[in-house]
């Protein structure tokens, strides 16, 4: 098994008052040339918005773009005709394929929303643009592992055009679980949304993240209740 730790203090940042972002992987005006992607995961944002702030009609290409909203809730329009407003709990997946428009905008005046936004590669270029939304019960990543995207159509999830696998879980403290891929020469990038988890002997906290590749499997151990994102990609 192969890893590479982030610690949650060497994320960019960048606060621009309407909106605080924390950046995992290059992004923007923040460049750090051993962070570019991990795989096929390109960007891992942990954003929060302030109340009716947000981002103006902006465009996306040849791209899987997922959004899962942490609190608050988020505001979407598009090029494609949807329009609709997604809340904590809910996912949101975008096929940009040969291009698509979008605004994305907290609705709420006086809460912040605070969500992460992945991009991953998909498997072939210039694919129609699609939309889809779900919401899912938290309660159905209590202890085990609840997948939201995929690339597999398999349980229900959401569908992205790359053989990966978003998936979450709650965890109560001291629980272990494992992690199978679901594709042999995927890996997985695991990032602790809240708590304290161990993973290869890895002590992980709040926002941590640890990238794990050349194995079939791996294990958690929640130190205390915790809660992970576990991103499985194609590693080339």
């Amino acid at each position: 098994m192969n890893t590479i730790i982030h610690k949650s203090s060497e994320r960019g940042h960048a606060n621009h008052g309407w909106l605080d972002a924390h950046h995992s992987f290059s992004f923007a005006n923040w460049y750090d040339p051993t962070k570019i992607h991990f795989g096929m995961l390109r960007v891992l944002n942990d954003d929060i918005i302030e109340g009716g702030q947000g981002f103006g009609t902006h465009p996306h290409n040849d791209m899987e773009i997922i959004t899962i909203i942490l609190e608050g809730a988020l505001q979407h329009k598009d090029n494609m005709g949807n329009g609709s407003v997604i809340r904590s709990g809910d996912v949101q997946v975008m096929s940009a394929g040969t291009g698509v428009l979008h605004s994305e905008f907290n609705p709420l005046e006086k809460e912040r929303t605070n969500l992460f936004q992945i991009w991953i590669f998909p498997k072939e270029n210039g694919i129609k643009p699609r939309y889809d939304q779900k919401a899912f019960d938290p309660e159905e990543q209590k202890n085990t592992i609840q997948t939201v995207a995929s690339g597999f159509k398999s349980n229900g999830e959401l569908y992205i055009h790359q053989d990966a696998a978003i998936s979450m879980s709650t965890l109560d403290g001291g629980r272990s679980l494992d992690y199978t891929f679901r594709k042999n020469g995927n890996g997985a990038y695991l990032m602790v949304v809240n708590g304290i988890v161990t993973v290869d002997n890895n002590r992980l906290e709040r926002r941590d993240a640890i990238g794990i590749s050349d194995t079939g499997t791996f294990s958690i151990h929640a130190q205390e209740n915790s809660q992970v994102l576990i991103i499985e990609v194609p590693m080339r």
